[in-house]
């Protein structure tokens, strides 16, 4: 469970980084890269 939180924490963290210094394609790729990861993370190590 704890992972989970460290994960989502990381991932809130990348995002506003990805949100300030990208722009326009990069930063839809990234934030897109980084839930996908995020997600993968959290929903796969539960099942």
């Amino acid at each position: 469970m704890e992972t989970n939180i460290v994960t989502i924490i990381v991932a809130l963290i990348a995002i506003a980084i990805a949100w300030k210094v990208l722009s326009g394609l990069f930063k839809t790729l990234a934030l897109l890269a980084i839930l996908a990861v995020a997600a993968y993370v959290v929903f796969g190590v539960m099942a």
